[in-house]
């Protein structure tokens, strides 16, 4: 079974550390985002997605691509693989736990193994480039 996710994450960062949820009864932690719908545009779906987590307004003009990042899918069966293209981007309000986000919290590189497998290859090159602490 070869199959790609394509998903959308936002990624702010504050001090070294980068803003990840956790969904109800989920055990791991995964930045803010997900699935594009039918003829949406990454924006778009940056936009919905974030607006629906964390009810804050995502500011479209300040929307930056950081990478596209590609790893085994969490909780799927081998050779699914997520695909999971990064924005950074200015907002309107503040983050709070909305839809089916259950916690909001502020991770650092040494919380890698507390997060999903695309998160880590994230993690890994924000820590790289300086970004992640």
């Amino acid at each position: 079974m070869n199959r790609i996710i394509d998903k959308i994450a936002w990624i702010e960062l504050d001090q070294g550390k980068i803003l990840s949820t956790r969904s109800r009864g989920k055990n791991a932690y995964y930045l803010p985002g997900g699935k594009r719908e039918p003829g949406e545009t990454d924006l778009d779906t940056l936009v919905r997605e974030i607006g629906e987590e964390l009810s804050i307004a995502i500011i479209p003009a300040t929307a930056t691509h950081i990478g596209t990042y590609r790893a085994q899918a969490h909780g799927h069966a081998d050779g699914v693989t997520v695909q999971m293209t990064c924005y950074t981007a200015d907002h309107h309000g503040v983050p709070a736990p909305s839809s089916e986000i259950e916690e909001i919290v502020w991770l650092s590189y040494a919380d890698r193994d507390r997060v999903s497998p695309v998160d880590q290859v994230i993690f890994d090159d924000l820590h790289r480039t300086g970004r992640l602490h």
